[in-house]
């Protein structure tokens, strides 16, 4: 915004000494020295001051550094990077100073030159290369004024840029309305709070500016402002001279709120027609070109200018050469007075005022047309492609959709709807408006020539719906066969044959697989090299070998540049069944922090989920929670109830192994009862593997075994079978300590026969870990030793506190008592800090069986030795002698015979009479 007359600026900064002062504070700190920058916003309601605050700080500014203003317009708040235009337009001299692959970013993303875009994060760090560059001539200062109206790709760059300006001597000082959504990223910039003028200093401003007013008339303004200083002074602007000096008396009415763009719209309507056209083009055009003057009243455009000043609603920036409206809720006004007939033949004017530049010339042509026109809706479908190319998805959608409103053929309706449903699907998260859309594309082309688009969001929308596994499965394979390379874009056939993996992955059955295989036979040539890698190290990871695991390693060294959220989630879920999750952490948080400003919601809520059972594997179970939680609360939010199942089995697992029965077998239940009609089949391994873990975690070896060998039959590591990776070590543990200690060889010789352990080092530690359960007694203590070593402390801590519990009862049965101990105390504390209780309930009944107990018992109970304590304990909770022998690797004669004997020391014939007799040792002990 101009700088107002002195005397009127004056009188607008009344009361905001110390706002000033803390202004000059944060550009002095920000703009001198070495490790100067910095950021502020200024948050407060319409009219309180923001806007003076900000053209003092510019003017004071002026004097030592470079001054570069902008400001949100609501009607260019969806034309990608308008604002950071506005920004970088009078620092375009120093475009020479960046690299070539940063100069190449933002000419691409401002359109000044064609080419491949980069991604958000490259036009960010473009931005700042180019401002740290102009700060180095001279300080630099950026204002920028209704923040919330910027479109959302400037705001999340120029939110980049706010928060790492440390060091560049560019001072960032925006104003945003209290309580106003938007896409910049506030997180660890200073907010300054302007708040409303208290009843004094309002009554001075009334009278420093209108120094005639009366008291009466003055307290009445003062009252009715309630502290807004732009109100306070419009209204006083309203009175004539008589009412200023109570002479006449005031209106009834003069309260502001909605009042205040009627203030303004009476004072537009005052002006002549040349002058209104003048402000009507000057809003809707937002960037404030001067050219608009040539287009009002046959080029005489002196008289409409000066009569817009002197009315105080615009004037000319003289630092900028813009056009700029005294205040953001005139353009308001004035749009909302003119006609629907003015505003389109005001952008058909300024259409033809940028013909020179595409995407302004289309935009307002397309505002200006009412019919169907083919030759704009081409246009719009080519903008649409282009702003897609800048990096956002949001406003090529827009353009899509106007383009099908404008189409004359019902096939290429159908086919922009399609395009806008394509491209909408991952990041509006609205699943509904993708299947409103594949509705009406149906309506206007029942018949398309193309189908393979269609087939993929009718796949996710059924899968994400009541529809089936082989319904999907069906609409893609049979797309897919009709379909040539050629055909189609490349995008469009990657994202066919992801989404057909993941179906099969969801339908988990070797028929769904095989017509995977043959696709990609016909395809593989033409896919991309994260999508045949994936095929494997996802698909079918037992067969991921040395070459394929080495490529998938070359792409994730890599991902650090990937700024597509859909191919980061991609690379993801390649590296997930072969441990390599963490090397994408990184990119995975950008791809949520992308989805938490409004970003792809879709591929937000995959990354949380992957990081989820990162979290999970690594301990960290408080996080996992977080993460599950805030995935499904996405999924319901925009409705991607398959999304959420891998958020729930993560949360229902944790609850197993918590021991919260209740809400595992909740879950257990939710997941059957939604994966059965649909034939989802994995998520019903998932309620499986989760009932198992809970009967191995109480010590249930027999249930556990049926249940795991469910999952993954003892043995069998079968083609597309990824899920049996991560359930292999369960699978033996429940195998062996149910007896069947046959079948869980068999399990660790088919893991050893498929080299699994040269898939990750988390596989590699996990055959360690089953070789030492199952080995003989001369053995295993070797290999448990051998397996720690495998481990780094802080690595899987659940499994490695499995193997110590399991290495400590060894070295108990084999009398190592000493050595024994060692493990399970560190088995304890492990399940301890992770909050396994049932787990390490178990791991102290192993430890108080060595003789180490945490309390000395009563006499009587102190005659009982070791074994006959646990075995005592074990009988006093139901356990039958055929489990209690599982549990202690006993036979049930054994136990018999160990209860015989503990009968007649405690007093007790029945086992009833264990736990009551077991509870008053307890007590007495306290």
């Amino acid at each position: 915004m101009p700088d107002q007359p002195p005397s009127t600026h004056e009188s607008a900064l009344v009361g905001r000494e110390e706002n000033l002062a803390l202004l000059q504070r944060f550009f002095d700190a920000s703009t001198s020295g070495k490790a100067s920058g910095g950021s502020l916003l200024l948050v407060g309601q319409p009219g309180v001051g923001k806007s003076a605050l900000l053209d003092a700080a510019a003017a004071a500014a002026r004097a030592s550094a470079r001054v570069v203003r902008a400001a949100g317009v609501e009607f260019e708040a969806d034309f990608s990077f308008a604002g950071l235009h506005q920004v970088l337009l009078p620092l375009l001299d120093h475009l020479l100073d960046l690299t070539d692959h940063h100069r190449s970013a933002l000419s691409v993303a401002l359109g000044l030159s064609d080419g491949m875009p980069s991604g958000r994060l490259v036009v960010a760090a473009a931005t700042l290369a180019l401002l740290r560059s102009a700060a180095a001539y001279q300080p630099l200062m950026i204002v920028i004024d209704d923040l919330a109206w910027l479109d959302r790709p400037s705001t999340q760059v120029l939110g980049f840029v706010a928060r790492r300006l440390e060091g560049t001597r560019v001072a960032f000082l925006a104003a945003l309305r209290s309580g106003e959504q938007s896409y910049f990223e506030q997180a660890g910039i200073p907010l300054m709070q302007v708040r409303p003028l208290d009843e004094s200093t309002s009554a001075e401003l009334v009278r420093r500016t209108f120094p005639a007013i009366a008291d009466g008339v003055c307290r009445r303004l003062v009252a009715e402002s309630q502290g807004l200083p732009l109100a306070l002074l419009e209204l006083a602007r309203e009175l004539s001279d008589a009412q200023q000096s109570g002479v006449e008396s005031l209106p009834k009415t003069m309260r502001l709120g909605r009042e205040l763009r009627t203030i303004f719209a009476a004072r537009v309507t005052t002006l002549n027609e040349p002058t209104r056209r003048l402000l009507l083009l000057a809003a809707l055009d937002g960037g404030g070109d001067l050219r608009i003057l040539r287009q009002v009243d046959d080029g005489r455009d002196d008289d409409a200018l000066r009569a817009a000043e002197q009315a105080r609603l615009i004037s000319v920036d003289t630092e900028s050469h813009r056009l700029v409206f005294a205040h953001p809720l005139i353009r308001a006004a004035v749009v909302a007075l003119a006609t629907a007939g003015e505003q389109r033949a005001a952008h058909r004017t300024l259409a033809d005022l940028f013909g020179d530049d595409p995407d302004l010339h289309v935009k307002h042509l397309a505002e200006a047309t009412t019919e169907p026109d083919e030759e704009v809706a081409a246009a719009l479908e080519r903008a649409a492609y282009r702003v897609l190319g800048r990096g956002d998805p949001v406003a090529a959608v827009t353009s899509l959709l106007r383009a099908a409103e404008l189409s004359a053929a019902g096939a290429d309706r159908a086919r922009r709807l399609r395009q806008a449903a394509w491209i909408g699907a991952d990041v509006t998260g609205a699943l509904g408006d993708v299947a409103s859309l594949l509705a009406q594309a149906q309506r206007a082309d029942p018949f398309p020539e193309s189908s393979l688009a269609t087939a993929v969001l009718a796949a996710f929308v059924l899968l994400n719906g009541d529809g089936d596994v082989d319904t999907a499965h069906r609409l893609l394979v049979t797309a897919l066969q009709v379909t040539e390379p050629s055909d189609v874009p490349a995008r469009i056939l990657d994202e066919a044959v992801h989404t057909l993996m993941m179906v099969c992955f969801v339908g988990d059955r070797a028929d769904l697989w095989r017509s995977f295989d043959l696709v990609l036979q016909r395809f593989g040539s033409d896919l991309a090299p994260i999508q045949t890698v994936a095929a494997t190290t996802f698909g079918d990871p037992h067969h991921s070998g040395h070459d394929t695991l080495a490529r998938l390693d070359q792409i994730i060294a890599r991902l650090h540049y990937e700024t597509d959220p859909a191919q980061i989630v991609r690379v993801g879920i390649a590296a997930n069944f072969v441990g390599r999750v963490e090397g994408c952490r990184n990119s995975l948080l950008r791809v949520v922090a992308d989805g938490r400003r409004g970003g792809a919601v879709a591929s937000a809520v995959t990354a949380l989920l992957m990081l989820t059972d990162d979290e999970f594997l690594a301990g960290r179970w408080d996080a996992a929670r977080r993460l599950a939680g805030e995935g499904i609360a996405l999924c319901d939010e925009h409705g991607y109830p398959l999304l959420a199942w891998p958020g729930r089995y993560a949360l229902a697992l944790i609850a197993a192994a918590e021991g919260d029965d209740e809400l595992s077998k909740a879950l257990v239940a939710e997941m059957l009862q939604w994966a059965v009609p649909r034939g989802a089949s994995i998520v019903a391994t998932y309620a499986h593997h989760t009932a198992g873990m809970a009967a191995l975690g109480r010590g249930d070896g027999q249930e556990a075994f049926g249940l795991l060998a469910f999952v993954n039959p003892p043995g069998v590591f079968g083609s597309r079978e990824a899920y049996a990776l991560w359930t292999m070590l369960d699978v033996v543990e429940a195998a062996v300590r149910s007896g069947h200690r046959d079948e869980a060889a068999v399990h660790l010789a088919a893991a050893v026969s498929g080299n699994h352990a040269a898939i990750s080092s988390r596989q590699a530690y996990l055959c360690a870990g089953a070789a030492a359960m199952i080995a003989d007694d001369q053995h295993a203590p070797g290999l448990f030793d051998r397996a720690a070593t495998m481990v780094e402390p802080h690595q899987w801590p659940f499994e490695r506190a499995r193997l110590e519990l399991a290495h400590g009862e060894r070295l108990r049965r084999l009398h190592l008592v000493t050595a024994a101990r060692v493990h399970l105390r560190t088995a304890v504390n492990v399940f301890d800090q992770l909050g396994a209780s049932p787990w390490a309930a178990r791991a102290r009944t192993e430890l108080q069986a060595t003789g180490q107990r945490r309390r000395s018992g009563a006499d009587d109970a102190s005659e009982l030795t070791p074994q006959e304590h646990q075995v005592a304990q074990l009988a006093a909770s139901g356990m039958t002698n055929r489990q209690i022998g599982e549990r202690l690797f006993l036979s049930p004669r054994t136990v018999s015979a160990h209860l015989y004997r503990t009968f007649p020391k405690l007093n007790v014939t029945t086992r009833a009479g264990l736990r009551d007799a077991l509870q008053k040792q307890v007590e007495s002990s306290d």
